[in-house]
Formats: C-alpha cells, sequence, structure tokens
C-alpha cells in the first residue's frame, strides 16, 4: 500500500505542477484512462498468438509504457475519487470469488449467471 500512495502521490504532484487538475473531472480523466487501454489494445489487434508474442519482445518498451499510461489514470481517479484502489480491488476480487466459484468455473469462461 506503502508504494501505490507515494506513486500515486508522485502523479497528483506532477498534475498538480502543471496545473493540470482544472482539466481533470472525473468525465475527462475516464476518458483518457479509456483511451490509453485502447492505445495498449492496438499493440494486439489483428494479431495470432504467435505474433503477439513477437511483438511484445520487439515492442516491450512500448507495450509497457502503455501499461504505465493506464495505471497512471487509473491511480489519478482513484484519488481525484477518493477510492482506495487496493481496497476496491481486494473488495472486487472477493465478490469475484462468489460469483465464480472454483467448483463451477475452473477452466471455463461462462459468465457467472451462467455456470451451473
Amino acid at each position: 500500500m506503502k508504494n501505490i500512495k507515494a506513486l500515486t502521490g508522485r502523479i497528483v504532484r506532477f498534475r498538480d505542477a502543471r496545473d493540470w487538475a482544472q482539466f481533470h473531472n472525473p468525465k475527462d480523466v475516464a476518458i483518457s484512462l479509456t483511451l490509453e487501454a485502447a492505445e495498449l489494445l492496438e499493440h494486439f489487434q489483428w494479431k495470432t498468438p504467435q505474433e503477439v508474442q513477437a511483438h511484445i519482445k520487439k515492442n516491450k518498451t512500448a507495450v509497457s509504457e502503455e501499461l504505465a499510461d493506464v495505471l497512471y489514470w487509473v491511480l489519478l481517479l482513484s484519488h481525484d475519487l477518493d477510492i482506495d484502489p487496493l481496497k476496491a480491488l481486494d473488495r472486487k476480487l472477493k465478490k469475484n470469488a462468489r460469483k465464480y466459484p472454483v467448483s463451477k468455473a475452473k477452466g471455463r469462461h461462462t459468465k457467472y449467471d451462467k455456470l451451473r
């Protein structure tokens, strides 16, 4: 948790030093998060699994920068909405464990409401 708080602090200081908070309402930050996720997806679009592996090997820095951009916006939005991302993730994992019990979901990609 300490590392997440420190990283979030760096992000907020970066933003605030540039006076960008005025542009960062939740809607626009969420849009930025989505746009960065789309840029990450571009690295995988239209590639076979083998092509993806080769692309990642050749372009690992570019892929990692897109992942970093996604994390930047996740942490900034979490900060601005006063949501602890680690607690939110912990709650979500517990919820998903109930929705997708191993006994019903293991090895299956079926949505929780269709598991029998």
